[in-house]
């Protein structure tokens, strides 16, 4: 699901029902529609989430903001996954000033939050 926000190109990245690290790679391929090479690990999803080339379109014109939400059941469920794909978010958001990657604290992409984690 795609929203604008200031300007920014909003991507909803709900993992509602994931329980280990293939459903979230699963769930980030199909949200940001990556390229059918994303190997479906933690660096090629740094990798791609850095890379304007694999984008939505429209994206590298107005900046990307990534909302993730649903996600607490997941992180409850794999706290050391869970911890890892934060630093996964960080670390692309911080190669990339153009992308930001937001945790939702309520439980659905209505109630989008720019709080990050």
């Amino acid at each position: 699901m795609t929203h604008e926000l200031g300007g920014r190109f909003v991507v909803a990245l709900g993992l509602d029902g994931v329980t280990d690290k293939a459903g979230l790679m699963d769930r980030c391929a199909r949200a940001l529609d990556l390229p059918d090479w994303f190997g479906r690990n933690w660096d090629a999803l740094v990798d791609c989430l850095a890379d304007h080339t694999v984008w939505p379109e429209g994206a590298v014109e107005r900046g990307l903001l990534i909302v993730v939400h649903g996600w607490r059941p997941y992180a409850e469920a794999r706290p050391e996954e869970w911890a890892t794909a934060r630093e996964v978010f960080a670390e692309a958001a911080d190669r990339t000033p153009s992308l930001t990657v937001a945790l939702a604290l309520g439980g659905s992409s209505e109630h989008l939050s720019d709080q990050h984690g």
